[in-house]
């Protein structure tokens, strides 16, 4: 999810500086949102209590 919102903002960037704003404005849009996202996933990962697996 992390990797999505990466290239989505380097995507962004990339048509800000060629002056595309329309394309610049809804990359980086959609990697804040990814960001968030993500950054809910790994707060639960981290605050829920369930072990995790052992392969052996």
């Amino acid at each position: 999810m992390l990797y999505y919102a990466v290239m989505f903002l380097v995507v962004g960037l990339i048509a800000g500086a060629l002056n595309f704003m329309g394309v610049s404005e809804v990359a980086v849009q959609i990697s804040w949102i990814l960001f968030l996202v993500g950054m809910v996933l790994v707060a639960l990962h981290l605050f829920s209590n369930r072990p995790t697996p052992r392969i052996t």
